[in-house]
């Protein structure tokens, strides 16, 4: 599609053996709710990281292995969602999911939540490994946007197989250019990122 600002692309359309997933185009996210911004399941990143995300399948399709992606490019205005949600105090439909241990009200101090999120840059993506054999997720230990220290890349009280798939992540990632959020196994940033201004396009 050519209406997509200069600089970024659709993933599927420079490889589309990348699974895409995007909760926050629908209700299988921690607010509940599909988030503004979030029009469809089309992931958008820069074209560098983009690029730097195919090296990173071809790595992992050589295991049997794929990329699945939850979130890419994030819209100002759906960073604006969160920042209103996490207002709303009596709006934990899915705290027991998602933040069992926090409250609410903490999730923008403990770094969970951003007011300005590197997504909106278009060189972020949150994602973990699929088995191409069984279509199932690699166990990370915690489901995708957990918020909580069991989420941290490095956290020890999780099994063994758990810490390996989720090194696994981190160094086909790293060798590919990207560097990863401590706090998140999922989430991770392109070192050289073409942009350092945050976009508002929406994801069609």
């Amino acid at each position: 599609c050519s209406d997509l600002p200069d600089g970024f692309v659709y993933i599927n359309d420079i490889d589309n053996s990348i699974k895409i997933d995007l909760r926050y185009s629908t209700e299988n996210n921690f607010t509940g709710k599909v988030i503004s911004g979030y029009n469809s399941n089309r992931a958008i990143l820069s074209n560098d990281a983009a690029k730097a995300l195919v090296y990173v399948q071809n790595d992992l399709i050589k295991m049997n292995l794929s990329l699945k992606i939850f979130d890419a490019y994030r819209p100002q205005m759906s960073v604006n969602y969160f920042i209103n949600w996490s207002k709303d105090l009596s709006d934990t439909i899915n705290k027991s999911i998602y933040y069992p241990t926090i409250k609410k009200s903490q999730l923008f101090q403990f770094g969970y939540i951003a007011e300005r999120s590197g997504h909106s840059r278009g060189s972020t993506v949150d994602l973990t490994i699929v088995d191409n054999r069984t279509f199932r997720e690699l166990d990370m230990g915690t489901p995708y946007d957990f918020f909580g220290p069991e989420s941290a890349t490095n956290f020890i009280g999780i099994t063994d197989k758990q810490k390996s798939n989720r090194l696994l992540l981190l160094e086909t990632m790293t060798r590919n250019g990207f560097k990863n959020y401590s706090k998140e196994w999922w989430h991770y940033t392109l070192k050289e990122e073409p942009f350092n201004n945050y976009f508002n396009f929406v994801i069609e």
